[in-house]
């Protein structure tokens, strides 16, 4: 039994009507992920979003260290926007961000165990759920370390989303982490999900062509033209999402590449070599809460 949360689900992710999006999950037994391919194979979902709704409320932190060849992002995540504009929350996002980037860890379990002041990380989060009287979880980290270039950061709408980009770079001014920082900007808006055409999974390539070729039967196209077209989709798709291939959000009449080839005859050469973008919550489900039942619900107790 297909459930109507599921096909509106589907519906947000897709965009497709809401018969089409239970024909489809009825096809694919339910499983989300299938029917999403089911539509997109007959040509019935505009886009496939991957990373899930969007709910969860917090910051994202990034500290970048002042020669630019060490930094760092976390998330911490609260329940509530009015605790996540709160400056004792944020300054404690902060401050975990530049412990990440000046220390050795692994984990996420490493993180929680640095020393913050005469405690650890996790005691002072519990000290901080204790003053605020809500529920907080350091979610994830990365640290980025550039051994022959910059890294540089950009946060955008005070902690929504967080961005590190890495260089492979002749030269370590702060002319070349502007061009890095620019690239972050970029990297915020249009949320490319690899670097280049080489770092895409083959698993990913055969899906999307498996995908096209169905459209492009389904579409009525003779069988000996459908691999010229699922071949151009392909490409289609890895200029869509891989940053380098991607117009730039600042110039259009540049790629990624061309904005870099253009800074690199000023500042010599300027490649990116890594990246790394959080937005907060993405990939956690918060339970929706109708304030107004809840009130009316205590009064009645």
């Amino acid at each position: 039994m297909i459930s109507a949360q599921a096909v509106k689900e589907l519906r947000d992710m897709t965009g497709a009507g809401m018969m089409d999006c239970k024909k489809a999950l009825t096809e694919a037994n339910g499983d989300m992920e299938k029917a999403v391919e089911v539509l997109r194979e007959r040509g019935l979902a505009a886009a496939a979003k991957k990373s899930g709704r969007i709910a969860a409320e917090g910051v994202v932190a990034t500290y970048v260290s002042e020669d630019k060849k060490s930094a760092a992002m976390v998330e911490f995540n609260c329940e509530t926007d009015f605790v996540s504009a709160n400056e004792a929350f944020s300054g404690l996002a902060n401050e975990i961000a530049a412990l990440v980037a000046k220390n050795e860890v692994s984990s996420i379990e490493d993180v929680k165990a640095l020393t913050l002041g005469e405690a650890t990380v996790q005691d002072a989060v519990t000290a901080l759920i204790a003053k605020l009287g809500e529920n907080m979880s350091l979610r994830r980290y990365v640290k980025i370390e550039a051994k022959d270039g910059v890294v540089a950061s950009y946060i955008h709408m005070g902690g929504k989303i967080g961005v590190l980009v890495e260089t492979a770079s002749e030269n370590a001014t702060d002319e070349v982490a502007n061009v890095a920082r620019d690239v972050a900007m970029h990297v915020a808006a249009l949320n490319p999900k690899y670097l280049d055409k080489t770092s895409v999974d083959a698993e990913t390539i055969e899906k999307e062509k498996e995908i096209y070729r169905v459209q492009a039967l389904n579409e009525g196209k003779p069988a000996n033209i459908v691999e010229k077209m699922v071949l151009g989709r392909v490409q289609k798709f890895l200029k869509e999402v891989c940053l380098v291939e991607q117009q730039f959000v600042k110039n259009p009449d540049l790629t990624i590449t061309g904005y870099l080839k253009e800074e690199s005859k000023k500042l010599g050469s300027i490649a990116i070599k890594s990246f790394a973008r959080f937005e907060k919550g993405e990939g956690i489900e918060k339970e929706e809460v109708d304030f107004a039942a809840e009130v009316a619900a205590q009064m009645k107790k």
